[in-house]
């Protein structure tokens, strides 16, 4: 089957700017190929995809990005920039997928699903977030009501945020489980990753750090350099460890030597990218008990779920993280969460789209 993957508007493969669907996208692109597809990703210019995906197609485009649907109100109205990236992007996707079988679109945003009910080409969308905009969701309504297989969700809580859907597509995610070292470091420092914006709730995981007496590496792009700067002035010098955005092979020789990953969002995450890729190396997550990561995470066996907000329950965990076994972590992802079987799913579902077009 020939595939073409349309990426997310916001910042190019490799920059980090966007978030979990950069991962998730070479992951995909991984399984695809490794089951025989052929696959092009339509991407922003400066784009590069991991080096194992070399027999992907590349295309580039130039323009303006998005802004981010996080990063406006639920009621915002949909705008569209001079020389929109997105409108470069699926202008290019739509030509390639002539010769393809289905056009899959990993982009939140309005015009790619608009553009499901006005060409005749099979287009899929993995939705990467809960509901963050009124418009779309209205648009997600709409399309499904005339292609019920044209969407699919990382989580079951994820998916119940457009509950029109009455029996929603779960694809779940996956990862190169080669690219992950397992390590056994019970006495390693305080992890977090993550971009640095508001919804990430990283003060949260600061405050454990400091109650601790202890550092905490953060890894990420700094998305909101205000909010970075008030967290750092709220507690003592030297409580956070800047680490910054590193590749996949660099986090992860990091990650895995430390002891816990704190994962502190203030909203409904999809699925949890960041905690998958912690259990890959054999490091326990303690998460809130919302969005994607309370259906990864097994209370007890591969980390903990504090309540929401709870900063206390955040910090009692953390304390005794050691009952954790760190292979029973690197487990659930071998059974769970590879790019084969993460492709697996995807294609299952593709070809329930495809199959409603014939």
């Amino acid at each position: 089957m020939r595939i073409v993957l349309i990426s997310t508007p916001i910042g190019f493969l490799g920059s980090g700017k966007g978030g979990g669907v950069e991962l998730t996208l070479n992951s995909l692109v991984s399984g695809l190929l490794s089951l025989g597809h052929s696959v092009d990703v339509i991407a922003p210019k400066k784009s590069k995809l991991n080096d194992s995906n070399e027999k992907a197609k590349l295309h580039v485009v130039e323009g303006q990005d998005q802004i981010s649907w996080q990063h406006q109100n639920y009621n915002s109205p949909v705008s569209i920039p001079d020389n929109s990236l997105l409108a470069g992007m699926l202008e290019k996707g739509l030509d390639i997928a002539k010769q393809a079988d289905v056009l899959l679109n990993m982009s939140y945003d309005w015009l790619p699903i608009w553009m499901t009910l006005n060409v005749e080409i099979p287009i899929a969308h993995i939705i990467s977030m809960g509901s963050e905009s009124l418009v779309i969701s209205n648009l997600i309504s709409k399309v499904h009501a005339k292609h019920p297989y044209n969407f699919a969700f990382h989580s079951k809580i994820q998916a119940s945020d457009y509950p029109f859907i009455k029996k929603p597509t779960i694809i779940g995610n996956g990862f190169k489980l080669d690219n992950y070292i397992f390590q056994d470091s019970l006495k390693g420092p305080l992890a977090w990753v993550g971009r640095v914006a508001p919804e990430k709730g990283l003060e949260d995981a600061v405050f454990a750090a400091n109650e601790l007496g202890e550092k905490l590496n953060v890894w990420g792009v700094i998305e909101d350099e205000t909010y970075a700067s008030k967290i750092e002035q709220s507690f003592p010098k030297g409580t956070i460890d800047w680490m910054g955005f590193l590749t996949t092979d660099e986090l992860q020789k990091e990650l895995g030597k430390c002891r816990v990953l704190l994962n502190t969002p203030k909203w409904n995450e999809a699925y949890g990218n960041v905690v998958v890729e912690a259990l890959a190396c054999g490091v326990p997550v303690i998460a809130y008990k919302r969005g994607g990561p309370s259906e990864i995470i097994q209370h007890g066996q591969t980390g903990y779920l504090a309540n929401p907000d709870d900063k206390e329950s955040l910090l009692s965990y953390v304390e005794i993280i050691e009952k954790i076994k760190r292979k029973n972590c690197r487990e659930w992802v071998e059974k769970n969460a590879s790019t084969d079987i993460f492709a697996n799913k995807v294609m299952n579902w593709l070809n329930k789209v495809i199959n409603e077009y014939k």
